[in-house]
C-alpha cells in the first residue's frame, strides 16, 4: 500500500508540474506572439488541449505498467492489456466521464480516484487561465 501511495504521488506530481510549466509557457507565448488576439487565444487553447493529452498519457503509462506489474491490481472488462486501452481508460477517468467498460481492481482503484480529482483540478485551472487570457486580449 505504501509503494502504491508513493507511485501515485509521483504520478500526480509529474502531471501537476507539467501542467504548471505548460500554462506558464503558453502564457509567455500568447504574450509574445505578433498576431490577432483571437488567433493567439485559439493557439493557446490548442496547446492547452495538447498539454492535457500529455497529462492523460502520464497516467496511462502508470496504468499500463502497474497493470502488468504484480501487487498493483489490474484493469478488467474491455481491456486487452495494450497501451491504447490504458490511454482510453485514462481519458475517461481524467475527464470524469467514466464509461464503465474498463474497471480497476486492487490498488489501481486509488489511482483512478486520484486521477479524477487531478483531472478536475487541472481542467478548471486551464479554464481559469484561458478566461484571464481572454479578458486580457479579447477586444471587440
Amino acid at each position: 500500500m505504501l509503494i502504491s501511495f508513493i507511485c501515485n504521488s509521483i504520478i500526480v506530481g509529474l502531471a501537476v508540474i507539467f501542467h504548471y510549466e505548460a500554462l506558464n509557457r503558453i502564457g509567455w507565448l500568447i504574450t509574445h506572439m505578433r498576431m490577432f488576439s483571437q488567433i493567439r487565444l485559439m493557439f493557446g487553447v490548442m496547446l492547452a488541449i495538447i498539454a492535457h493529452t500529455v497529462e492523460v498519457s502520464i497516467f496511462a503509462l502508470a496504468y499500463y505498467f502497474m497493470h502488468h506489474e504484480e501487487g498493483f491490481g489490474t484493469l478488467v472488462g474491455n481491456f486487452d492489456g495494450s497501451f491504447l486501452d490504458a490511454l482510453y481508460f485514462s481519458f475517461t477517468v481524467f475527464s470524469t466521464v467514466g464509461f464503465g467498460d474498463i474497471e480497476p481492481s486492487g490498488a489501481l482503484r486509488f489511482l483512478t480516484g486520484v486521477e479524477s480529482l487531478t483531472g478536475l483540478v487541472l481542467i478548471t485551472w486551464t479554464a481559469s487561465f484561458l478566461y484571464v487570457e481572454m479578458q486580457r486580449y479579447w477586444h471587440r
